[in-house]
């Protein structure tokens, strides 16, 4: 106690942000995160507006031998956002994005959202991969992998890094590009925040939209699988072009007809990386499969398409557990497995999902970025989301089965590791998913984060 006594009088010299501490106008919401089954008390929340202020804070952190937990958007399921007594660096202050159109690169702060990124670079008809929900973070997306629609021909988040500033454990403030401190930004790619605060990004753009062809045909489960087995082959001749995803749900809501309401249904979710039109030809035939409950596709504005599923996930009104898992192939059995699983759902909230890899993503070398091997082909994804707390075990149990049950169907015991959990699985998942990158990136996280003080995530441990 007496450390955590000490660590509430933090003074602000040098500090240019907001500090909150238990019992503050403004700690709670300060301290929620996305997920409501999250509910940790930091002993301070340093809110910084900019580089400095993160400076201060690591170095203050340091000092008191104070573990760090980092929040850009808050939308980790496991929430490593926010800890139990320690220091909460919260950078929703440091939302900024700059757009060099001639350069068709994007600076991006620490804090920002998708959105953020995603309004200020078609601004210019040029867009980054990112997620798909728009009010997630671009840091803890990309830090991960970062899997949205463009990766069929531009590949993950990572794979358009340029560079990053790193607030490091020792409170330095150092830059990480090809030229510089590039085992950092090998470790990224992919590594999760193991490694210090990023207060900027420096990313690749590419020229896409304003408008471009979503397709989202929904079919019902009950009417069976074929149609989700002719938009596998699809994908095996046209994955160069098509981010996509086969999401299983509950139809309700206006947009549906009422006859659908309470069914389980799945949509053949797909962005066409490319000329709007053309891709409204090529993805016909996906709108072709059978009888569909409705059909929600069309041609879009880019950023109407990557807030389309953000009123499904609204930030703090469920109770959420995420797992996922990269899968060798989909065979006709793994397909019958995830209908199953669909349908068994507890709550008519909760989502599963296929996603499909190849293109861009797949043409990235094992050891190129830490991220680690692409040559998996698909990924399954179960997102239980309820609202109650006594159904929290039957939601989290559906989520358990349907990952145990695929797991004959796995890549090499690999996991998305922005989709963990809620963390129990952490050092066997990491290790796992890492494969041979792991033991680099013990030798990186040593070098920069000797004391682990950035702990709060698919956590790597350093050297002794």
């Amino acid at each position: 106690m007496d450390k955590l006594r000490d660590a509430l009088e933090l003074h602000p010299d040098g500090f240019g942000g907001e500090i909150f501490r238990p019992g503050d106008a403004g700690f709670d919401d300060a301290r929620a995160v996305w997920n409501a089954m999250i509910d940790r008390q930091p002993g301070v929340i340093a809110r910084c507006r900019d580089a400095k202020d993160v400076v201060t804070a690591v170095k203050w952190a340091r000092a008191k031998d104070l573990p760090i937990a980092i929040r850009a958007g808050g939308h980790n399921v496991a929430g490593h956002a926010v800890c139990d007594g320690g220091v909460m660096i919260d950078l929703t202050l440091m939302r900024g994005v700059d757009v060099d159109a001639s350069r068709q690169v994007a600076s991006v702060q620490g804090g920002a959202l998708w959105r953020n990124v995603d309004a200020a670079s078609q601004a210019h008809g040029l867009a980054m991969p990112g997620g798909l929900i728009s009010d997630t973070g671009v840091a803890g997306l990309t830090l991960s992998g970062g899997i949205g629609w463009l990766r069929a021909q531009h590949g993950l988040a990572i794979d358009n890094l340029i560079s990053a500033d790193v607030v490091t454990g020792d409170g330095s403030l150092i830059h990480a590009g090809v030229d510089e401190n590039s085992d950092l930004l090998w470790a990224l790619k992919g590594g999760g925040g193991n490694f210090g605060v990023v207060v900027n990004f420096e990313f690749s753009l590419h020229p896409i939209g304003p408008e471009v062809m979503f397709a989202a045909p929904i079919y019902a489960v009950e009417d069976g699988p074929g149609p989700i087995r002719a938009w596998r082959d699809f994908l095996a001749k046209h994955g160069d072009f098509v981010g996509s995803l086969c999401e299983f749900s509950t139809a309700g809501g206006e947009d549906f007809p009422e006859e659908s309401w309470g069914k389980r249904v799945y949509t053949l979710a797909c962005v066409y990386n490319g000329n709007a039109e053309e891709g409204e030809t090529l993805l016909q035939p996906l709108r072709e499969l059978g009888d569909m409950v409705t059909d929600f596709s069309g041609r879009m504005n880019y950023c109407d398409v990557q807030q389309l599923f953000d009123t499904l996930m609204p930030a703090g009104d469920y109770r959420c557990y995420w797992k996922a898992r990269y899968l060798s192939g989909l065979p006709d059995e793994m397909i019958d497995m995830a209908m199953a699983n669909a349908a068994s759902a507890p709550s008519d909230n909760s989502l599963s999902s296929l996603w499909n890899f190849g293109g861009a993503t797949a043409k990235i070398a094992t050891d190129a970025t830490a991220f680690g091997d692409r040559s998996m082909g698909w990924m399954y994804s179960l997102d239980s989301v309820w609202s109650e707390l006594s159904d929290d075990d039957a939601n989290i149990a559906w989520s358990r089965e349907g990952w145990s049950n695929s797991e004959r169907f796995g890549h090499h015991g690999r996991a998305y590791l922005n989709f963990p959990g809620h963390g129990e699985d952490n050092a066997s998942l990491t290790r796992a998913s890492f494969g041979a990158n792991y033991q680099r990136l013990v030798e990186i996280k040593t070098k920069y984060d000797p004391e682990n003080r950035f702990r709060f995530n698919q956590n790597i441990q350093p050297e002794d």
